[in-house]
């Protein structure tokens, strides 16, 4: 069976249940007052118009909840038979329950009604004096100190049980307040999950970055390192290279200057043919002493 069905069915019980003792609370209002003479009123000694009265409107706080469940769970029925008859139960449900608030009503007219009677009894009988007046009496006072008794309990069990409603409220109000820190809760750990896995992304780039640093770095230490080399080595060669033309005319010029010595002493060629401008010398440069250009 589905569970909607169920419900219906186990509100419905409820109803009745509540319904019956909803008409028992009326009706003992009702009569309430009536038999205040004699031995007769011991129950409604124990139980003032205030409590039968606040056992009432229990009953039919109940009745109004159990209205409010059949209609959120009337639409929820498989049939359209069956919401149709839920709809039209709730409609006779609404009657009921209107009428018992007008029962009630009028059973408080009437114990207050049955109570003033009563008063005018017993104030006749204590007017009229004898034996059954002194034990009137004395039972009025009796049941004056039970019914003040029975008041101020009352009262305090009122008080306690507004006090547990008021605790009530606020424990519903507290696990409000936690389901939705709870809440708030989870979304600070999916948004720390995601801020968690950008910034390890963001360190493996650092690290990456640092790496690509360092590698940077070496290539560009050795770069100008082989630069310096190379600088050195071609300077090195450049100075080399002048020394050795710096030998080779010297070579020429101490060749040049012993002929020129040679000559005038063995009668060689004049002077005038050894210095000609046009003629190019010949000099012969030792193989080790040839220039070579390295570059």
């Amino acid at each position: 069976m589905d569970e909607v069905v169920v419900e219906v069915e186990k509100t419905k019980r409820e109803w009745e249940d509540a319904y019956e003792k909803t008409i028992e609370h009326i009706m003992a209002i009702q009569e309430y007052g009536k038999s205040r003479r004699g031995g007769e009123g011991g129950e409604e000694k124990e139980m003032s118009l205030q409590r039968r009265n606040g056992l009432a409107q229990d009953a039919l706080s109940l009745l109004n909840s159990l209205q409010f469940n059949l209609d959120l769970l009337a639409p929820q029925l498989p049939s359209d038979d069956q919401v149709q008859s839920t709809l039209s139960l709730l409609e006779t449900w609404k009657n009921q329950y209107h009428s018992l608030r007008v029962n009630l009503r009028n059973a408080n007219l009437q114990a207050k009604d049955n109570m003033r009677k009563a008063a005018q009894e017993e104030r006749e009988l204590l007017l009229g004096g004898g034996t059954e007046s002194t034990v009137l009496r004395r039972k009025r006072q009796a049941n004056a100190g039970l019914t003040s008794n029975a008041e101020s309990v009352t009262e305090s069990l009122r008080r306690t049980r507004q006090l547990m409603v008021q605790e009530v409220e606020r424990s519903t109000n507290t696990l409000v307040a936690f389901d939705e820190s709870t809440g708030v809760l989870k979304k600070a750990e999916s948004e720390y999950k995601g801020h968690k896995s950008l910034l390890s992304r963001t360190r493996n780039l650092l690290s990456t970055m640092q790496r690509q640093d360092v590698i940077d770095r070496i290539i560009l230490i050795v770069g100008f390192s082989l630069f310096v080399i190379a600088v050195v080595y071609v300077v090195s060669k450049r100075i080399g290279i002048l020394k050795l033309q710096r030998m080779a005319t010297a070579a020429i010029k101490s060749q040049l200057a012993g002929r020129a010595a040679n000559g005038v002493g063995d009668g060689a060629m004049p002077l005038g043919q050894q210095f000609d401008g046009n003629t190019v010398p010949t000099v012969n440069i030792p193989p080790q002493q040839r220039m070579h250009d390295e570059l």
